[in-house]
């Protein structure tokens, strides 16, 4: 055939074009042209065969190379139309051109239907009547202005369509061309029961649908799906070799599009019935890959979810196992430090998930007489639940990776049954270690509890907590070092483990560092809350020799912050420029400064750090931090001791609208200077509302009623944001948001407000009572 469209080539200068770039397949195209096009099929490949009039030439070259214009599927339009019977010589053909009447044509699944309103009867033509179909170019004979026509010959008739264009006329007679040959193809591949034919004419179907220049959802999927529909037959469930022979075929197709519904189906079962198979390692990871990369919602597609979840278990089934299951993850994520592509480990954790869930969901419907039989079931079926388990172990090594996969997993998304399963706890260990030993605060802050009430991975791997990990309190107490070393040691977090104190003094009988650091921390911060713990904590602590050292050291720094806090000294205390925060530390060491109320910092070079010697100044009222490099975490500690504080100069510091939400705990500040910083108005309009809530609701209303509504809905969307990413949780409890609905006024503020923003943000019960 190549060399019939080279020889044709040579006769009239037409430029020919491939379906693609560096494509060496056996057809070509000659499109854009004053020819004729004619599009037929050979037994083993769609083959385009040429006759041309008086050539037009385009140059449909790009750098040297051929390209191809492609065209949308069209199914409806409207022409004209002339229907005449087939004559047999050449006055006859003449004669019939008389009059062309206009039709709505519309492409079917069978026929070509024509439709017009000016008779009541319609016409149609059936594809299994067709014999040809072909087009014309300046066919001057229909008409003596330049017109372009598509012809369609039946046993009885010929039809004659007359187009005003070149583009819509290639579009239309493509259109055809796939109707009438998908037609076909249906029907001979449903018909046949022999293997041989059936892989020929699959084959013959998937070169006929990578050559024909239509770029349509239902040309991609229609091959797949009828495949797939046919192969899934009783009659070739014996025969390995045509399905092997059938996917490669697809294998073209598979590369560029998505695998359709029945596709999914069709591979998912292969996997499972051979999942040793090379055809599944050979052609299911691209299509696996493309589902990972860019699918966006496995709720409405799950059947694309259950195909990957059954590839990945294939992987595991492979000779090297899990490593092979590893090197695929790699391969997704690329070598490079941030994977490219955003959906890969969300989709993947998903997947994971749910895999997870149905294992354990399944479990529970078996009702085992005793341990044996248990066990017995968990070796025959916990390979999947290994495998999976495994994988977010593999995704939890990636460092751009692992934030989202902490915030996925804070709230526990596992059954009780899992948190017991002996097996399943020892390799998600892995997963809670790597989180923890992330240098990022962000990061290992997701193994608390996702907000105030919910317990998180911290609580159930507590010694003698819900998880079932034999390893005498290890994995908590390396939690804990991490919290109490980094960014927990604070007065909230340690009240907050209040309930975990018998547990904390067990730890600390055994010698557990970090529980001894987090005892005396307690102490430090008075952050024990009754009397009786604290004589129980204090005991504890004098049982072991390095406990009574430790303790000592607290009872000697306890002392010395006595004398600071005595009463005496200045009212007024400025550091002298270019100052450090050793500077301050050293000043602030030398006591009596009971009576210090306004503490003056600007232009110096202190940071955040500093404030653990700040908070030990309990009158202070007058706080200027102002061209200093103090930001949030500095008014996150503030914020929980200088509860007097009444004057503070954050301007030209790092503070963000993250740090300004902690002052809202600061009912007794009155005056806040933010000049030339990075905080938002939406957060300074948020404090503003929130400084007021102290003096009572007829307050916060007024207050409330001088927003715009733009302002209003911003307020109460920020303020839900913020408590997803618990930022200042404590303070934002719900009650800001309960309050601002229940004074809203408006229709627009309502519908500026989605219901699954205050779901997500545990406020559902107040948005019930509003709306």
């Amino acid at each position: 055939m190549e060399n019939q469209l080279t020889s044709a080539s040579q006769a009239n200068p037409i430029r020919f074009i491939s379906s693609s770039a560096g494509d060496d397949r056996d057809y070509n195209y000659a499109t854009k042209y004053n020819g004729s096009i004619t599009l037929t099929l050979s037994s083993n490949y769609a083959q385009i065969t040429t006759s041309v009039n008086n050539v037009d030439t385009h140059d449909m070259f790009s750098n040297g190379r051929r390209i191809q214009q492609c065209y949308k599927l069209l199914t409806d339009c409207n022409v004209p139309v002339y229907r005449a019977r087939r004559r047999k010589n050449f006055l006859e053909k003449i004669v019939f051109f008389r009059r062309w009447i206009n039709y709505h044509i519309h492409l079917g699944q069978s026929e070509i239907t024509l439709t017009t309103n000016a008779t009541s009867t319609d016409n149609s033509i059936a594809f299994s009547v067709i014999k040809d179909i072909s087009v014309r170019s300046k066919f001057k004979i229909i008409h003596w202005n330049s017109q372009f026509c598509i012809t369609i010959v039946t046993n009885d008739h010929i039809y004659f369509f007359k187009i005003n264009t070149r583009d819509l006329r290639d579009q239309l007679f493509y259109s055809m061309k796939w109707k009438l040959n998908k037609f076909k193809f249906e029907r001979n591949l449903r018909s046949t029961d022999n293997s041989e034919i059936l892989l020929k004419e699959i084959k013959n179907l998937i070169d006929f649908t990578t050559a024909i220049p239509i770029e349509d959802v239902e040309v991609h999927h229609f091959p797949l799906e009828i495949v797939c529909e046919i192969l899934q037959k009783q009659e070739f469930n014996s025969i390995p070799f045509v399905y092997e022979n059938a996917i490669e075929a697809l294998a073209p197709l598979l590369e560029k599009n998505y695998p359709s519904p029945e596709a999914c189906d069709f591979f998912t079962r292969y996997c499972r019935d051979s999942p040793r198979s090379p055809i599944v390692m050979d052609m299911f990871a691209l299509s696996v890959q493309k589902i990972l990369k860019h699918n966006t919602n496995f709720r409405t597609c799950l059947r694309m979810r259950t195909l990957v979840q059954e590839y990945l278990f294939s992987l595991n089934s492979q000779n090297d196992g899990l490593q092979a299951v590893d090197n695929f993850i790699k391969r997704m994520h690329s070598p490079t430090m941030v994977c490219p592509f955003l959906r890969v480990h969300s989709n993947l954790i998903s997947v994971c998930l749910a895999e997870i869930y149905s294992f354990f969901k399944e479990r529970k419907r078996f009702h085992f007489e005793n341990e044996d039989s248990c066990r017995e079931y968990d070796t025959k079926n916990e390979s999947q639940l290994i495998c999976y388990t495994h994988i977010l172990q593999t995704i939890s090594t990636f460092y751009d990776w692992r934030h989202q996969l902490g915030l996925i997993l804070q709230p526990i998304p596992f059954p009780d049954e899992a948190l017991k399963h002996g097996r399943f706890i020892e390799i998600y260990k892995n997963v809670v270690k790597n989180l923890v030993e992330d240098p990022r605060c962000e990061v290992h802050q997701t193994v608390l509890g996702k907000r105030e009430g919910k317990d998180g991975w911290f609580e159930t791997f507590c010694f003698n907590g819900n998880a079932c990990c034999n390893d005498d309190g290890e994995m908590f107490s390396q939690m804990l070092n991490k919290l109490i070393s980094c960014c927990c040691r604070k007065k909230s977090f340690l009240l907050s483990i209040n309930k975990l104190l018998p547990s904390l003094m067990l730890l600390a009988l055994r010698g557990r560092q970090s529980s001894l650091d987090t005892l005396c921390a307690m102490l430090d911060l008075d952050a024990v809350e009754n009397h009786d713990n604290k004589l129980k904590l204090i005991s504890t602590l004098k049982l072991t020799s390095h406990g009574s050292n430790m303790y000592a050291n607290t009872c000697a720094r306890q002392r010395v912050l006595k004398q600071i806090q005595q009463k005496g000294g200045p009212r007024e205390l400025t550091l002298e420029p270019n100052s450090i925060d050793s500077d301050l530390a050293g000043l602030l060491s030398r006591g009596p400064l009971g009576n210090l109320e306004c503490l003056n910092l600007a232009f110096t070079h202190v940071t955040s750090a500093c404030a653990k010697h700040i908070i030990n100044l309990p009158a202070l009222k007058d706080l200027n931090v102002r061209s200093t490099r103090f930001g949030d975490a500095g008014l996150e500690l503030i914020s929980e001791h200088l509860n007097q504080l009444e004057i503070l100069n954050l301007s030209e510091t790092p503070v963000t609208d993250k740090g300004l939400t902690f002052l809202a705990n600061m009912k007794m500040l009155r005056k806040l200077n933010l000049n030339s910083t990075n905080v938002s108005d939406l957060a300074i309009l948020t404090l503003q509302l929130l400084s007021n809530m102290g003096s009572g609701k007829s307050r916060f209303t007024q207050t409330w009623r001088l927003f715009s509504v733009k302002e209003k809905r911003n307020i109460i969307i920020y303020v839900i944001e913020l408590m997803l990413y618990k930022f200042g949780l404590e303070a934002f409890n719900g009650s800001i948001v309960t309050l601002a609905i229940n004074h809203y006024d408006e229709g627009a503020l309502r519908s500026g407000i989605s219901s699954n923003a205050f779901e997500r943000a545990g406020l559902i019960s107040g948005l019930n009572q509003a709306f």
